[in-house]
């Protein structure tokens, strides 16, 4: 699409969104809700932008009359509950080939922490993780492998999208109205960024270092094995 810069979705996602409503309103509904479908309901797709992104949207529509919070509201939540529930229903259909290595477009670091995470927090997790970048493209993949019932997944799926999108839109809804808030949004948002890649970075960072010089973490698949594989040297001895 002529006039729009794709690479400020990642860099001045005010800008970017400004650009298409320029062009056609109607049109910032649709690919917001290709975006959060995606970054939702696809594990690869976890570099799309999530919270940063609601909250710059909320903020835009209360600067332009013809983006109504409502609408934008709802087509975001749709998307979110659609997207979580493609991979909930990915991670059933793989079942336990999701944990075995196997399937190169599934990071095992990522698959880890978020198995971990549901092991703590149960059902729980598919709503939490709404909040936590990366874990939440993979909570209903796991969720869909571990065998939770689907109405059961759906109510949790609903509620976290709900809370995620109105709480993240409506906060930038309300701080978009405040002007200092809307005169430097291009640099707030660059703060956001950086307060939430900055721990990232430094965790993975050490993921590096702890697989260099430590080895790499077992997934569940793995560890069971090599229990599995401990009887049979101990008869040997």
């Amino acid at each position: 699409m002529e006039g729009i810069n794709w690479s400020d979705l990642f860099t001045a996602m005010d800008r970017f969104l400004l650009a298409i409503v320029d062009r056609n309103v109607m049109l910032v509904y649709v690919v917001l809700f290709a975006i959060f479908f995606s970054e939702t309901g696809l594990v690869f797709m976890t570099f799309l932008p999530g919270d940063s992104l609601l909250f710059v949207a909320g903020a835009v529509a209360a600067q332009e009359a013809g983006l109504h919070v409502g609408v934008l509201m709802a087509v975001i939540t749709v998307g979110a509950i659609l997207g979580n529930t493609l991979n909930y229903y990915i991670g059933a259909w793989l079942g336990k080939k999701v944990y075995d290595g196997t399937i190169r477009w599934i990071d095992p670091v990522a698959l880890r922490k978020t198995h971990d995470f549901y092991e703590r927090h149960g059902g729980k997790t598919v709503v939490i993780s709404r909040f936590v970048p990366i874990i939440r493209s993979f909570a209903p993949l796991v969720a869909g492998a571990s065998g939770m019932e689907v109405h059961k997944f759906q109510l949790f799926n609903v509620t976290g999208a709900l809370l995620w999108v109105v709480s993240l839109v409506g906060g930038g809804y309300l701080f978009g109205q405040v002007p200092l808030v809307r005169d430097n949004l291009g640099m707030i948002l660059v703060l956001g960024i950086g307060l939430v890649l900055g721990p990232l970075a430094l965790a993975a960072a050490w993921r590096l270092v702890r697989k260099r010089f430590i080895g790499r973490p077992q997934l569940p698949a793995e560890a069971a094995r090599g229990a599995a594989t401990v009887p049979a040297r101990t008869q040997r001895r």
